[in-house]
């Protein structure tokens, strides 16, 4: 037999086959659409008789090997007319648009028209032309899209234009007009423009393509004729509600077409419904809805037709969906019991949830973008532009939203982010500091945006296409697509409602893995824990030392000559970091706090401009020109890779000295009124474990010596944030004088790849697109290099010290991708900003559930 001859009674041809309930049809070789035709004929619901071509069909079609057509015209009987819609193996895509009407001819319009009326006759036969002249032929659109009138004069219109443009008849043999319809979608799939459109989309360029050929259902004619759809879900909210359109006299999707004149589905004040125009459609399609629902396990749309009353489902296919409408859809399946909450889930992607934790641009929305960058930190919002943190701050006072423009953040912009709505910058990537700390704040943020020009001194922007925006324009940035929109769209706010509660209190039950926040402050911590997040894996207290209050006296301990000096300035700052920990030990009560001591080059601290050194000289009683040759001495070529971290501790050991006595002291206070506290105290930047026992020690005793002044015990642990490739290849050696390792991804990354993470957004989008990277591994952890390093580190650690707690705090632990990784070497648990935590713990438990689905087969 011809493997593409039409199925013949008694035989199962996998290539063109009738769909049956027992016909050898599947996704992967005849398309999602022939697949629900089959599932829906299952059901036993009135679809049209339907034949299926394979992906090999169609690809034989496309290079001029037709299947037998007038035995697939057999198939049907005598006269019927057919349509013929696309099947790939993904909806999403797309394909060639669907031909209706196939067969109809000169007989076939005089033959209907006896029973449904010349005009309407008419009216199917100008379709079928008019498509089959604009989409097979190819033939000039115009001609045919300007006809008016829909009955015989605009037939008879259609078919003169036809001849001339075509210089032949318009064709009459049912057989030769299926043949060029099948033909015409096969080569159209291949083209390059598809290819190309279907690989922007994400599909393989090869990807294959079915066809369905079904008998049409008119709903054009006497009696109660139309088409629509209709689902039980609203594609935005989720909830249960009767959604979609219907048109009387009409075929295929037109019901939706902008300006048509569809009727509501159920009763409503604004106008005629299908409830009731035709009450005993309207019910059996409700019905065959739920039906579909129950058994397909699924929210579903039917396309459907009305033909003198009697209903026909043409198609089914999966709803679209919102995020929101996702996880509310995912649960209200789960609790009514057609599928189980682990089911719940794995079906929502887990980046998807971040859209349900900020503002979003609303969907369909117009944008006017005026350029592009890294999508750094999820959500949207509007303001006018600023280009100073003070403006920033100033701007929130009077009770206006502003985004904050710089070129790139340091710390000293802390507090112009917190009073802003969002932050563009021109450079940067994914783990630059504008990055790491919008994300920990929520805040909305652009950065690398290097094609926009920055003018930040004169205070102007200068957008892509050359627009010129000013201090007090308004723009919006969205953190979640990378764009920079001019003026205000609509927006959707964030959606954390019961069904999203529901599902993240599932996913707690199956996760096998802990899920921290890194959180800076008491607004964060407060974050993390309203999250659910099991604790602080992270708190850089660098950025505490940036307010106000304190960046002056800590401007005087650097300046200072003698440890006593010092000691003194730090006195000051005491106070203030003890009242910090304090209110974060109590906002996390219960929960392990992770505090890293002082990370960064002390010349942050100190100003660069002219107005700021002579402030400081005011503040030290000394000559600007002394300041300014002090503030010169203390610069470094690479401050990232020099005098900072635990390298600072050891040689200027004042610093962490106060910052151990204010965590104990804070310890102690907290304790009084709320649960024991038993903090984690980290060292940054290790790379030898003699660094680790120098400060161990000193630690140590500072600890005896609050127990002594304070007579009350506590206990706390020591750890490392292992973030040199070193500290990862000693990782047996450092490990005996720890109780924890946490791996910090950022700066290993940066290290091991000898790559800047806030300069590499200036050349990663060539370096992906180009192959050599497969994906920022700033943003996605490079599992083959820099996750090898962890592999080690974790393994050697382990043989030294069984009971070590092992994790990552770099903004890898809020990827799901890296998170399968974490699980696979055995880290306890990930620490990620506090609204990546919903996405940890989602992916984690999508992990563990998918591990047991295998280990239990």
């Amino acid at each position: 037999m011809n493997d593409a001859a039409p199925q013949k009674p008694g035989e199962a041809n996998p290539h063109v086959t009738l769909i049956t309930p027992s016909a050898p049809i599947a996704t992967p070789t005849h398309g999602g659409r022939a697949k629900c035709l089959q599932r829906l004929v299952r059901l036993d619901l009135p679809v049209p008789r339907t034949v299926a071509l394979s992906f090999g069909t169609v690809h034989r079609i496309a290079s001029g090997e037709l299947p037998d057509i007038r035995a697939m015209l057999d198939i049907f009987g005598a006269g019927a007319l057919l349509c013929v819609r696309p099947s790939s193996e993904d909806p999403d895509w797309g394909g060639p648009g669907a031909i209706l009407n196939i067969g109809m001819n000169d007989a076939s319009c005089a033959l209907l028209a006896e029973r449904i009326g010349a005009e309407a006759a008419a009216c199917l036969y100008l379709r079928f032309v008019q498509a089959y002249a604009i989409h097979v032929e190819r033939l000039d659109a115009d001609l045919f899209d300007e006809i008016e009138d829909p009955g015989e004069e605009g037939l008879a219109a259609a078919m003169a234009a036809y001849e001339e443009e075509a210089e032949a008849p318009f064709p009459q043999d049912p057989a030769h007009q299926l043949a060029q319809v099948l033909r015409s979608m096969a080569r159209a799939w291949e083209g390059t423009t598809a290819r190309l459109l279907r690989q922007a989309k994400g599909a393989p360029m090869d990807a294959g393509l079915g066809l369905v050929v079904q008998e049409m259902a008119l709903g054009i004619g006497r009696g109660e004729c139309g088409s629509g759809v209709l689902q039980l879900a609203d594609s935005d909210t989720g909830l249960r509600q009767i959604t979609g359109r219907y048109l009387s006299q009409s075929q295929g999707r037109e019901a939706l077409e902008q300006g048509s004149p569809a009727l509501f589905l159920t009763c409503d004040p604004r106008g005629p419904s299908l409830e009731e125009t035709a009450p005993e459609a309207f019910k059996a399609l409700c019905g065959f809805a739920e039906t579909m629902r129950n058994r397909l396990r699924e929210e579903m749309q039917i396309e459907f037709t009305i033909e003198n009353g009697a209903v026909h489902i043409l198609d089914g296919v999966r709803v679209r969906r919102s995020a929101r409408a996702a996880v509310r859809i995912a649960v209200r399946l789960a609790e009514d019991g057609i599928i189980p909450p682990q089911e719940a889930i794995l079906r929502i992607d887990p980046h998807a949830i971040t859209e349900l934790l900020h503002r979003q641009v609303a969907p369909g929305t117009r944008r006017d973008v005026i350029g592009r960058g890294v999508a750094a930190s999820p959500g949207a919002a509007t303001g006018k532009i600023v280009f100073s943190a003070a403006e920033a701050q100033a701007s929130a006072a009077r009770g206006e939203a502003c985004i904050l423009v710089r070129r790139e953040t340091s710390p000293e912009d802390v507090r112009g982010m917190h009073a802003a709505s969002a932050v563009l910058t021109e450079r940067g990537g994914m783990t630059s500091h504008a990055a790491v700390i919008g994300r920990g704040m929520g805040l909305p943020c652009v950065v690398g945006a290097a094609r926009m020009k920055f003018h930040v001194t004169r205070k102007f922007l200068v957008a892509e296409d050359g627009r010129t925006l000013r201090e007090g324009d308004v723009i919006t940035i969205d953190g979640s697509s990378g764009q920079v929109l001019a003026g205000a769209p609509a927006m959707v706010e964030a959606a954390l409602d019961d069904a999203f509660q529901t599902l993240m209190g599932w996913a707690d039950t199956w996760r096998d893995i802990g899920v921290r926040a890194n959180a800076d402050t008491p607004d964060d911590a407060a974050t993390a824990r309203n999250f659910a997040a099991q604790g602080i894996g992270l708190c850089r207290t660098e950025h505490m030392f940036f307010e106000a209050d304190r960046l002056t006296p800590m401007r005087e301990m650097i300046f200072a000559d003698a440890p006593e000096d010092r000691k003194a300035a730090l006195a000051r700052i005491l106070p203030m970091q003890r009242a910090d920990f304090t209110e974060l030990f109590r906002i996390m009560e219960g929960m392990p706090v992770c505090i890293r001591l002082f990370d960064p080059p002390l010349h942050e601290f100190l100003p660069t401009d002219r107005a700021g050194l002579r402030d400081l000289a005011e503040a030290l009683d000394l000559p600007v020109s002394d300041v300014t040759r002090r503030v010169e001495s203390m610069g470094e070529y690479n401050p990232m890779l020099g005098l900072r971290g635990v390298r600072l501790g050891i040689t200027v050991p004042e610093i962490y000295d106060m910052q151990a006595r204010a965590i104990f002291e804070a310890t102690l206070d907290a304790s009084r009124d709320g649960a024991p506290v038993v903090p984690e105290i980290m060292l940054p930047l290790v790379s030898a474990k003699r660094e680790v026992e120098l400060l161990r020690a000193r630690i140590d005793a500072v600890a005896a010596a609050v127990k002594a002044e304070r007579g009350r015990g506590f206990d706390y642990r020591l750890g490392v944030m292992v973030e040199t490739p070193r500290a990862c290849l000693r990782a047996d050696e450092i490990a005996p004088y720890t109780q924890f390792l946490s791996f910090g991804t950022n700066d290993l990354t940066q290290m091991t790849y000898g790559l800047s993470r806030d300069d590499a957004g200036r050349f990663m989008s060539d370096y992906v697109s180009q192959g050599v990277f497969r994906e920022d591994p700033f943003h996605l952890l490079d599992i083959e290099g820099v996750g090898e390093l962890l592999a080690i580190g974790a393994e050697r650690a382990r043989q030294a010290c069984p009971g070590l707690t092992l994790s990552i705090c770099g903004e890898h632990g809020g990827n799901p991708e890296s998170i399968a990784f974490c699980r696979a070497i055995g880290m306890d648990y990930v620490s990620c900003s506090p609204f990546r935590v919903p996405v940890a713990r989602l992916a984690a438990a999508q992990l563990a559930i998918r591990d047991r689905m295998v280990s239990a087969r």
